[in-house]
């Protein structure tokens, strides 16, 4: 809002500093500030509510050191991270932005579907709250809404390179406009390879090329699994106190940065990556979502004052998704969010190695001592602290390996 305010204000009255607006770096800084300053101090409030509501965590006994005394901590706290999101994004973003639209409506979605969750877990008093199977359609709804925006809508192009003379930043902009020109396409990245760009249309138009019209009955269905997969794994490694805020913030501003990247002319010229027009734009709000990760982590840290619970994990896990989908980097997931896909496999490993073995033998036998993996850890003795901050090491490396992609092929 307050962009097209400046934007007013510098057209009709040459307002002095109204300029400023225009540039993505001073509207990104302004919304990691504000997202940061919300979830920190009204972040308190939140959680007094929280408590005076009664929105206390239940616990189920699985064995785990100083479980118990989680016991009543209050949950629900993803709605932190959502207001502190939203509200700087409302402010400083473009909001005819088809990016930004797609991340409003994932951020309201996936909360949606995880808050009545917690809704039926914290006031029906019902452990298993909602339905595994209207999770499950939940994420299905958005990885159609996703995939087919991606796929269908006119604003959602990339732009083939046109190698111009380095030299001159206004002769490659000139040779852009001129020679560039926006389609659409359903290519993506594959990392590590020379000519790295994949065309998902392939996938169907190798029967015949006429096929590749339909390319979306192959595009959507991945992009669902994308959103499916990504916000599981978010869910399940919301386990101990701090992992998911910290990782995921981590993840983001990798995925900032490459947003970042490919919504810009010049320097995706220069690193010879995708060019997504107008795609720079989600970087306002992928400052304001870390902004509000890093806030909530002041109150998530061990000993936790406040639980995300699936109003956060899912909302995160979706958001991430897209982001990945957008930047046409979901090819990359399995590495940047490497803390999630090893929590994923963990739980696919232990429960597939149990019936397998119960099958054969009768007797299911384990791999882990607990899943998800960050509960085997703590059952050989580790405290949680201690395995979150390795874990959120390995993250960092995770995705210092993920920027190097962008040149390393």
């Amino acid at each position: 809002m307050l962009y097209y305010l400046f934007e007013f204000l510098e057209k009709n009255y040459d307002v002095p500093g109204a300029q400023l607006f225009q540039y993505i770096s001073f509207r990104a800084s302004m919304a990691i500030i504000l997202s940061l300053s919300i979830s920190t101090i009204f972040g308190k409030k939140i959680i007094n509510y929280l408590l005076k509501k009664q929105v206390g965590e239940s616990v189920r006994e699985l064995g785990l050191e100083g479980q118990q005394e989680k016991a009543g901590t209050p949950t629900m706290g993803g709605l932190i991270i959502i207001f502190s999101t939203l509200i700087p994004v409302l402010l400083f973003s473009k909001l005819d932005n088809i990016y930004v639209i797609l991340l409003i409506v994932t951020t309201l979605w996936m909360g949606a579907i995880g808050f009545l969750d917690d809704y039926i877990k914290t006031f029906k008093k019902n452990k298993e709250g909602l339905q595994g199977k209207f999770k499950v359609i939940g994420q299905v709804g958005l990885g159609i809404i996703v995939g087919a925006t991606m796929y269908f809508h006119p604003d959602i192009t990339i732009k083939e390179h046109v190698k111009a003379d380095p030299q001159a930043q206004e002769q490659l902009i000139e040779k852009d406009i001129s020679q560039n020109k926006e389609e659409k396409s359903t290519k993506t990245t594959i990392p590590f390879v020379k000519g790295n760009e994949f065309d998902y249309a392939n996938l169907i138009s190798w029967i015949n090329p006429s096929y590749a019209k339909y390319a979306w009955i192959i595009f959507i269905p991945i992009v669902i699994f994308i959103v499916t997969a990504v916000s599981n794994g978010a869910n399940l490694t919301d386990g101990i106190d701090g992992l998911a805020a910290g990782s995921s913030a981590i993840i983001v501003l990798t995925l900032g940065l490459f947003a970042w990247v490919s919504g810009n002319i010049i320097f995706s010229d220069y690193l010879n990556v995708m060019n997504i027009p107008n795609s720079g734009e989600m970087t306002i709000f992928i400052t304001a979502f870390a902004g509000a990760l890093v806030g909530f982590l002041w109150y998530n840290t061990f000993p936790a004052q406040v639980f995300m619970g699936d109003t956060g994990s899912l909302t995160i896990g979706g958001i991430i998704a897209v982001l990945a989908i957008a930047t046409r980097k979901e090819l990359l997931i399995p590495l940047l969010c490497g803390i999630f896909f090893m929590e994923n496999l963990s739980v696919v490993i232990q429960v597939g190695w149990f019936k397998y073995t119960k099958k054969k033998t009768g007797i299911g036998k384990r791999i882990f001592l607990m899943s998800p993996l960050h509960h085997h850890y703590q059952k050989k003795g580790q405290h949680e602290s201690k395995i979150v901050v390795r874990f959120w090491i390995i993250g960092i490396l995770l995705a210092i390996i993920t920027i190097i992609t962008l040149k390393l092929r």
